[in-house]
C-alpha cells in the first residue's frame, strides 16, 4: 500500500529526461493532412485502429448518446478528488463507472466502484428508471465493441501472419471508406466462426470488457487546461498516459460523442500547422521516445477506435480537447485479482477465522496466535483504506444511481470492525507476562511495522478529508464521515490510541 512507488519515481525520472532533452524545442507530430501520416500511422501505430461513425449502426449511436445525455441530465457523471505525489487534484474530466456488479477500477490512487449494469442473476434498484435505461444501452454498447474487437484482432493477426502491407487503419482523408470489418481479405475459413478454439478463447479473454469508465467535460468551463508539453499539441484534457491496472496484452475500446459538430461562428483561428483545436483528438506516441513523431488523430461525433493488444503498454496516449462539450466510454478489461466484492469479503473471511465469538464465552477471544499475523493484519489495512476510506471519501455519489452498495459496504464495516477487535485482542496477549520473550518479539515485530501504516495512512485521510479542495465540494459529494465505534456495543473494545500502542510496542521491543 504504499503511496510512491519506483514504478511512480521512475516515470518522473523518465519524463524529466525528456523534457531535459528537448529543452525549448518541440517533437514533430502529424495529423491527417499531413504527408506521411498514413505511413506513419501504418508503421509505428498500426495497433490503433479507428472505426468511424458512419460504419456504427444507427441504433447504436441513439441509445448511447441518449444514456449519455440522460446521465448527465441526473448529475451521475463527477470529477474525482486524485492523489499525485502525495497531493490533491481534482479532475478536469467528470467520471463515472459503470460495469459489473462488485468491480471497482483504481486510478492516481482512487478506486471508483462500478454502477452495475444489468447482469443476469443481480437484483439491481436503480434510483430512477431512466437510469435503468442508460446502463443497459451502455452494456449493449459494450457488446458491440466486444464483437468489434475481436474481429479488428483477427485481422490484425491475419494481416502479420501473411505479411500484408495495408494495415485496418480507418482515414476519412483517404475516403475513410474502408471500414474494419471491411477490409476484404480474409478468407471464409478464417472468420470469428472458424478460429481455432483456443485462438478464439485468448481473443475473448483480451476483449471482455467488465467495465466502462465514462468521461464527460466541456472545455468552456475549463479555461486552465494543461498545454500538450512535448509536441505542442495544445490542450489537453486528458495528459499522456497509460491506462492503468488493465489485464496484460487487452485491448481498450472507446466511443467517442462530441455533442455536434463545431458551428462556424465559434471555431476559433486554427493555426497555419498542426491539429485543428476546434476538434477533439486523441494523441499518440511511442512511450518516452524522442525519434518517431506524434500522431495526432481527430475524433468526431460517433467515431470508435481501439488501442490492441500491447499498445496502451508500449504507447502512451492523451486526449487533446475541442471547442465543444464531448463524452466518451471507454471500455477496459480490468485486472480484477484484488479490485473486486468477492475478492475482499473472501480475505476478511479468512483473516477473521482466527475469531472466537461463540455466545457461551463472556467475551471474543483469539483462538490462536500461531496464525500469520501480517496476513491478517494486512487484510485489517486493506478492507480499511482500500474500501471502505475510498468509498466514504467520495460521498454519496453512487446513491444518484443506486443504493446497489449499501448493503455490501455494511458487511464490509461490520468485517473491520471484528480486525479491530482482533488487533485489540492481539495487544492484551503481548501484555501478558507468561508469553516467551523470543516468540513475543517476533510476533511484535510482525505486527508493529503494518500499525504505523495504518497510524500514517489514518492521518492522511483525515487530512485530506478536511482540505480546502473538500471544503469547496458540493455537499453530497463531500466524505462521509462514519466514527471508528458503534456506541452500547458491549463487546467491542473502547477505542484506542494507536500512535500510545506503537509507543508501547516499541517499548516491549526495546526491553
Amino acid at each position: 500500500m504504499k503511496r510512491r512507488g519506483a514504478g511512480e519515481r521512475e516515470k518522473d525520472v523518465k519524463k524529466q529526461k525528456l523534457l531535459d532533452e528537448l529543452g525549448e524545442s518541440r517533437l514533430p507530430y502529424l495529423t491527417p493532412k499531413d504527408d506521411g501520416f498514413h505511413q506513419l500511422w501504418k508503421t509505428k501505430y498500426s495497433k490503433l485502429i479507428l472505426r468511424t461513425a458512419e460504419k456504427i449502426p444507427k441504433e447504436v449511436h441513439e441509445e448511447v448518446q441518449e444514456a449519455f445525455l440522460t446521465l448527465q441530465k441526473h448529475d451521475c457523471f463527477f470529477q474525482d478528488l486524485v492523489r499525485i505525489k502525495g497531493k490533491d487534484f481534482v479532475t478536469p474530466v467528470s467520471r463515472i463507472l459503470i460495469g459489473n456488479p462488485g468491480c471497482t477500477y483504481k486510478y492516481l490512487n482512487t478506486r471508483l466502484f462500478t454502477v452495475p449494469w444489468p447482469v443476469e442473476g443481480y437484483e439491481i434498484n436503480y434510483s430512477h428508471p431512466e437510469i435503468s435505461k442508460a446502463c443497459k444501452a451502455l452494456i449493449k454498447l459494450n457488446c458491440y465493441l466486444h464483437r468489434e474487437s475481436i474481429q479488428a484482432l483477427q485481422e490484425q493477426n491475419l494481416a502479420e501472419t501473411k505479411g500484408m502491407e495495408d494495415s485496418p487503419v480507418i482515414d476519412r482523408h483517404q475516403d475513410y471508406a474502408t471500414s474494419i470489418t471491411e477490409m476484404g481479405s480474409i478468407p471464409q475459413d478464417q472468420s470469428p466462426s472458424h478460429v481455432p478454439e483456443n485462438d478464439h478463447s485468448h481473443l475473448k479473454e483480451r476483449t471482455s470488457y467488465n467495465l466502462s469508465l465514462l468521461n464527460y467535460m466541456d472545455p468552456q468551463q475549463m479555461p486552465f487546461l494543461k498545454q500538450e508539453p512535448y509536441f505542442g499539441m495544445g490542450k489537453m484534457a486528458v495528459s499522456w498516459h497509460h491506462d492503468e491496472n488493465l489485464v496484460e496484452g487487452s485491448t481498450v475500446a472507446v466511443y467517442s460523442y462530441s455533442c455536434e459538430e463545431p458551428a462556424a461562428d465559434i471555431i476559433e483561428e486554427k493555426a497555419p500547422s498542426g491539429r485543428d483545436p476546434a476538434v477533439w483528438h486523441v494523441g499518440l506516441k511511442v512511450a518516452w521516445d524522442i525519434k518517431n513523431p506524434g500522431l495526432a488523430v481527430p475524433l468526431y461525433p460517433g467515431d470508435c477506435y481501439f488501442m490492441l493488444d500491447d499498445l496502451n503498454m508500449t504507447h502512451q496516449h492523451c486526449v487533446l480537447a475541442g471547442l465543444l462539450p464531448r463524452f466518451s466510454s471507454t471500455h477496459r478489461v480490468a485486472e480484477c485479482s484484488q479490485g473486486t466484492l468477492p475478492y475482499i469479503l473472501d480475505q476478511c473471511n479468512a483473516a477473521l477465522q482466527n475469531l472466537c465469538t461463540d455466545t457461551h464465552l463472556s467475551c471474543p477471544t483469539l483462538k490462536s496466535l500461531d496464525v500469520d499475523i501480517k496476513q491478517v493484519e494486512e487484510t485489517h489495512n486493506e478492507v480499511e483504506f482500500e474500501w471502505l476510506r475510498q468509498f466514504w471519501f467520495q460521498g454519496k455519489r453512487y446513491r444518484k444511481c443506486t443504493d446497489w452498495w449499501d448493503k455490501p459496504m455494511a458487511a464490509l464495516e461490520e468485517f473491520w470492525r471484528k480486525l479491530e477487535l482482533m488487533t485489540s485482542l492481539l495487544l492484551c496477549e503481548f501484555r501478558k507476562e507468561e508469553q516467551a520473550e523470543e516468540q513475543r518479539n517476533e510476533r511484535i515485530g510482525c505486527l508493529l511495522p503494518i500499525l504505523e501504516e495504518r497510524q500514517e495512512l489514518r492521518q492522511d485521510w483525515l487530512a485530506r478529508c478536511h482540505s480546502q479542495l473538500v471544503e469547496n465540494l458540493p455537499k453530497d459529494e463531500k466524505p462521509e464521515c462514519h466514527p471508528y465505534w458503534q456506541e452500547g456495543d458491549a463487546s467491542m473494545p473502547l477505542p484506542f490510541n494507536l500512535e500510545d500502542i506503537i509507543a508501547e510496542l516499541r517499548s516491549l521491543l526495546e526491553c
